[in-house]
């Protein structure tokens, strides 16, 4: 197993971290996603763990927190030899102030979290989303206070815009606050606006990229290719995605077809090449793999250990590249003063 360093930050983490979304499935909107057991969620960790893979996502939204009862009940006698990282900010009970990032919703949420996972602390604890009613430093100092506490080692933002995040990062700086390290954001061969703005970001601040849905949605994993659309499960029509992005139906097949090609090649499977992909990204410390049972796992731990060629990734590149909107397709002209992270 590969580690790299979590950000501008001292901890080293593997490349992939096992998403516990799955874990749970007792309310309505994440029964697609799966429905495992603490037994079945055991084995899965000892799966990561004989693999490299100590780092476990979670999130309080998840399953209404039962995800994160079954991982704290899954990792009993171990937890010494895990990372684990949470999520507090969307919507968790019926009172008023049960949501978003304010002092007095952090405070609570990251207590419960503690408990239902069974720790005295989370590595790291994301914002899940961006809190335009909560000022940014009240957010920061909870944060920060929560860290000097030890009940969360680092923190890190989600599914912010970019001038969310860097103005969270000057914040930090102007009152010597605890930092987010790491962002964790949708990425895939099929989702790659977050190379506009979000990755030269990173770059330029050291902001270390965790991803989450690298299959975009399950359309990556081999499932769907021209003439055969799947249905069923999260998806929908073949571009289109429940509750995801949606693509255009060429463009999906585009991808699909430079994918199964490389791993001819390459004689990996279509999700392998496309999480090994994104490992060769900037920024990218981390990839979140999800999985219904342990044959999924263990094919997506067969996407480490192994590299495209610079040719594979230039294919895959030109097939999954898109003309980005205003003003990055400007910017792209001034290339001699403003150098792009990755190839457009």
């Amino acid at each position: 197993m590969e580690y790299r360093q979590f950000g501008r930050s001292g901890l080293k983490v593997p490349v992939l971290s096992l998403g516990t979304a799955t874990f749970g499935g007792t309310d309505a909107f994440f029964q697609n996603w799966g429905s495992t057991g603490v037994a079945e969620a055991s084995r899965l960790i000892d799966l990561c763990l004989d693999a490299g893979v100590n780092f476990l996502d979670t999130a309080d939204l998840y399953s209404s927190g039962d995800s994160e009862k079954i991982l704290g009940e899954a990792i009993k006698g171990r937890r010494d030899r895990l990372l684990i990282s949470t999520k507090a900010t969307f919507r968790v009970g019926e009172d008023v102030n049960a949501v978003g990032s304010s002092r007095h919703h952090l405070i609570r949420a990251c207590e419960d979290s503690l408990r239902r996972l069974q720790t005295d602390h989370i590595d790291v604890y994301f914002m899940h989303g961006f809190d335009a009613l909560t000022p940014v430093e009240e957010t920061l100092r909870a944060l920060d206070d929560l860290t000097r506490a030890g009940k969360i080692g680092y923190i890190g933002a989600s599914n912010f815009s970019g001038w969310q995040l860097m103005k969270a990062l000057a914040t930090s700086e102007r009152y010597g606050l605890a930092r987010y390290v790491v962002y964790q954001g949708y990425y895939s061969l099929i989702g790659r606006h977050y190379e506009w703005e979000l990755m030269p970001l990173g770059l330029d601040q050291g902001v270390g990229l965790m991803v989450w849905s690298p299959l975009g949605w399950g359309r990556l994993t081999g499932k769907i290719r021209r003439g055969q659309a799947a249905s069923g499960g999260r998806l929908s029509t073949a571009g289109g995605a429940e509750g995801g992005p949606t693509v255009s139906d060429d463009y999906l097949y585009d991808v699909v077809d430079a994918l199964d090609a490389v791993a001819a090649e390459t004689g990996k499977t279509v999700p392998q090449v496309a999480l090994n992909w994104l490992l060769s990204r900037p920024t990218v410390c981390n990839i979140v793999i999800g999985a219904r049972n342990e044959e999924q796992l263990k094919q997506n731990l067969g996407a480490v250990g192994w590299s495209l060629s610079a040719d594979q990734i230039a294919r895959l590149d030109a097939a999954s590249r898109e003309n980005p909107i205003y003003p990055y397709w400007h910017q792209i002209g001034f290339d001699e003063r403003n150098p792009k992270p990755t190839a457009w």
